[in-house]
This record gives structure tokens, C-alpha cells and sequence, in this order.
């Protein structure tokens, strides 16, 4: 789960499971697995940082310290 914040500054908790892809438009829209879309005021770069730091959290996506081509 990451917080994000709609455009009308209300946060919200989003299950990053959920995010089927992430554009800048010029504002961040996120389109989901089923569908829907919200607009969030964080960067496209800052809900990628968040949904990949979720992932790392629940040993979903390995950390740069344990993938093989990193030093």
C-alpha cells in the first residue's frame, strides 16, 4: 500500500498491487488493473519510487544490494 494525494489534496492509500501502468500528462495519472484511474498530485517518478519501494518491502523485487550485475 502507498499514500498518494488526489489533486483536491486528499490523501489516499492505494494497493500498488493494483497499478497496471503510470503516465505524466502533464499531471500523474495512474491507471489501474480493473480499469479506473485516479490523478495524483506526486510525481511520475515518486509513485514509481513508492510502488517499487512497496514491492521491495514484501520481497517482491530484490534490492539493489542483492542483484547480481550491481557492486
Amino acid at each position: 500500500m502507498i499514500l498518494l494525494t488526489r489533486l483536491n489534496n486528499d490523501e489516499f492509500i492505494l494497493n500498488a498491487e493494483l497499478i497496471r501502468y503510470v503516465e505524466r500528462c502533464p499531471d500523474t495519472l495512474i491507471t489501474l488493473t480493473n480499469g479506473d484511474t485516479v490523478m495524483v498530485k506526486e510525481t511520475l517518478d515518486e509513485v514509481v519510487r513508492r510502488a517499487v519501494a512497496y514491492h521491495q518491502s514484501k520481497n517482491l523485487i530484490p534490492k539493489p544490494e542483492y542483484l547480481p550485475f550491481t557492486n
